[in-house]
């Protein structure tokens, strides 16, 4: 995806954007995402909600995390399923 939001690649190779990471390591996007996580957990589940999410995203660039958008996506489901069913215990 370009900046302008755009999913076609600026020279129309596919073949570059394969072999670049599309998640580079970034600690400041890391320490920038984490911290807005810390500051928008409340004691609301809503709150808790948008922090874990967040929190899991920043693994996206976290150099000593190994994740995909996709574990992420199935991560942020499974939180808002086990909120939807009211919490772990079943």
């Amino acid at each position: 995806m370009t900046a302008d939001g755009n999913a076609d690649s600026t020279d129309g190779s596919d073949a570059d954007a394969a072999d670049d990471p599309e998640f580079e390591p970034d600690p400041e996007r890391v320490a920038a995402l984490r911290d807005v996580a810390d500051d928008v957990r409340g004691e609301t589940s809503e709150s808790k909600q948008l922090a874990n999410i967040l929190y899991r995203t920043s693994d996206l660039y976290d150099p000593d995390e190994e994740t995909t958008p996709e574990e992420i996506v199935r991560n942020v489901k499974f939180i808002l399923e086990v909120t939807e069913r009211g919490g772990l215990g079943r």
